[in-house]
């Protein structure tokens, strides 16, 4: 079942990658409390997700904060190496990578895909959502291959 709005997030363990190396956070801990923006992509690297998803929520951070917004979040089914290197490469100090490399997050909410014919095994599905103390506030899931509802825009537009 496909996590909705006003559901509770369930409670994973994700890996944010730091400067620091690595570091385990519970889901049920890391969004109380907060409003996060959060993003997911199919893979970090890859042609969609760094042309213009993470640039979007880059360019658009203060805009996202100025309208409540407390953080930004990127999350993919790739390790914390690679997403702190995604970051490094693309992003910016006001996106927290947030890794899933074993996919429990977006299979706990039900938004896995099968990318074996791109050689990517499962994945997750693109989205975003907005996560009020780690109720989902706002839920927008691409049809695949498509990049219209997941933007830092169209979450700008929902605020």
């Amino acid at each position: 079942m496909t996590i909705s709005v006003g559901d509770k997030l369930p409670d994973v363990t994700l890996i944010k990658a730091t400067a620091e190396g690595p570091q385990p956070v519970k889901s049920s801990d890391y969004f109380a409390g907060k409003r996060v923006a959060l993003f997911s992509v199919p893979g970090a690297f890859t042609p969609t997700c760094s042309a213009k998803h993470l640039p979007g929520f880059v360019e658009k951070a203060a805009d996202l904060k100025a309208k409540g917004v407390d953080e930004i979040v990127g999350t993919a089914v790739n390790d914390a190496f690679v997403m702190g290197a995604w970051n490094k490469a693309a992003g910016s100090d006001e996106i927290t990578m947030l890794a899933d490399g074993n996919a429990d997050f977006v299979e706990a909410i039900g938004l896995t895909m099968d990318g074996s014919g791109f050689g990517m095994g499962k994945r997750g599905q693109r989205f975003s959502m907005v996560i009020n103390d780690g109720v989902v506030e706002q839920l927008n899931v691409e049809e695949p291959g498509d990049f219209k509802v997941s933007s830092a825009d169209y979450m700008l537009g929902q605020l």
